[in-house]
């Protein structure tokens, strides 16, 4: 899961907060590949196990690319990183993050979209009466950093809920877990399971995009100087990433699970074959006639139409200064 990230950084922060993360390099490469410092948006996890099997298969190397996958943590931002030039390329968690780095000029653009569908979930306890989301308002509702800027805006404006229902969510279930009231946030191949695992009783599960909740997640930001320097190697990370997810999910993972164990050795295999299990389930990274890694115009207009409509954004917004189409097959 993931914490709070702003998008402007002092390049000493950023710096330090480089140096206190764990990587995971490809083996020693040959001369002549292009460097790429590629920084994940949390421990690593299922959901950035496309990027471990492309490192892992050597789908990015084949493609000349010497990729360095830093692993994110509660000290780590990507955009704060990307920002201060201390990586090339990152995870962007979800449109609202992306579309926020727009609206403050940041000079990053998401290059493609891994997840289709947002995982994001709502968990409420089993025969606490809750219905739908509509049915939360009004309840203690935990929640991250940095739902603040992104889902939370969303929910007040669709559902009418207060700041004061809001309590802050650690990432430690335990609170929810305590209080049959409660609502927790959460993504669909993580909490859902763990939360039964620790508490015996499967939460109630409602996944925000199956109620209009807007947009694409698990994004590759690429900064602006990168792609105006080197668009080839821009062009060589998408597809090795693109063939890397399919590896994932429908060859044999066990590749990347071992550099994911490797990089956090507290990740149960449980969880991972879990998680794949619910990425296919949910469609999460792939919809029927949509590629994998696919971004559209259309889609993110309906986003930004969305959102911009709640309030969100101004319509004066130039939304498309946050992505970029023309790495994609």
């Amino acid at each position: 899961m993931l914490l709070n990230r702003r998008s402007i950084l002092a390049s000493a922060l950023a710096t330090s907060a480089l140096a206190a993360c764990s990587k995971t390099a490809a083996p020693p490469a040959p001369s002549g590949r292009t460097a790429i410092r590629f920084a994940t948006d949390w421990r690593a996890e299922a959901e950035h196990g496309g990027f471990y099997q492309a490192l892992a298969t050597g789908e990015y190397a084949k493609r000349g690319l010497d990729v360095t996958i830093i692993q994110g943590g509660p000290a780590v931002s990507v955009p704060q990183l990307l920002a201060a030039g201390a990586i090339d390329m990152g995870i962007g968690s979800n449109s609202f993050g992306v579309m926020n780095l727009a609206a403050q000029h940041v000079p990053v653009k998401a290059v493609m979209a891994t997840m289709q569908k947002d995982p994001q979930v709502l968990l409420a306890h089993p025969g606490a009466g809750i219905a739908s989301i509509a049915g939360m308002k009004g309840r203690p509702m935990l929640i991250g950093d940095e739902a603040v800027t992104s889902f939370w805006p969303w929910l007040k404006a669709k559902y009418g809920f207060t700041d004061a229902m809001v309590r802050k969510y650690t990432f430690n279930s335990g609170p929810f877990i305590a209080n049959p009231s409660a609502v927790q946030e959460g993504y669909v191949s993580s909490e859902p399971y763990t939360v039964e695992k620790q508490a015996g009783f499967k939460p109630e599960v409602f996944l925000l995009a199956d109620n209009g909740y807007p947009g694409y997640a698990g994004m590759v930001l690429a900064a602006d100087r990168l792609i105006a320097s080197n668009p080839d190697a821009v062009r060589a990370f998408v597809a090795a990433t693109a063939a890397g997810w399919l590896s994932y999910l429908h060859g044999d993972p066990r590749p990347a699970d071992a550099l994911i164990r490797k990089d956090n050795p507290e990740m149960g295999q449980d969880i991972l074959d879990q998680a794949r299990g619910k990425f296919r389930d949910y469609q999460i990274f792939e919809s029927p006639g949509v590629p994998l890694g696919t971004m559209t115009d259309a889609k993110w207009k309906t986003f930004f139409d969305t959102a911009s409509g709640l309030g969100v954004y101004p319509k004066t917004l130039d939304y498309k200064a946050a992505y970029s189409l023309e790495f994609l097959s």
